[in-house]
């Protein structure tokens, strides 16, 4: 009996793993398509699983529009010299997304140059030319 327990607890847990790596997928935003924006952050969300920045880009109407940008977890980022005061509200800045395929104001996150000029990229997209 006891055997047959430890095979169950083994099977759901290759379960678990399988769906956590399924989380993980790029298929909601258009690689395709890189593009750039121009706004003022909103907020910057240093929070787990997933950071967030939220940007205010004027549009055409002459309103704002809202995006919402979504990085790599806190870990990743601090790991590529990132901090929780990275990006600060009120910064102009200008990001390069990959946007949601949807047509909804989001995307995943690329680059980002400060009003600095220093740039922030994620790690994992920076030889994305290359790739594809």
């Amino acid at each position: 009996m006891k055997k047959i327990g430890i095979a169950c607890l083994g099977a759901m847990l290759l379960m678990a793993a399988g769906s956590a790596s399924a989380h993980h997928s790029f298929a909601m935003f258009d690689r395709s398509k890189e593009t750039t924006l121009v706004g003022i952050v909103r907020e910057f969300q240093w929070t787990n699983p997933h950071s967030w920045i939220e940007l205010d880009v004027p549009s055409e109407s002459g309103g704002v529009d809202r995006w919402s940008i979504e990085l790599n977890s806190p870990n990743n980022l601090s790991r590529q010299g990132w901090h929780s005061d990275s990006i600060k509200p009120g910064d102009k800045v200008s990001i390069v997304i990959w946007p949601l395929r949807s047509g909804e104001k989001g995307g995943l996150f690329i680059s980002l140059t400060l009003p600095d000029g220093s740039t922030l990229d994620e790690a994992a997209f920076r030889h994305r030319n290359a790739k594809q």
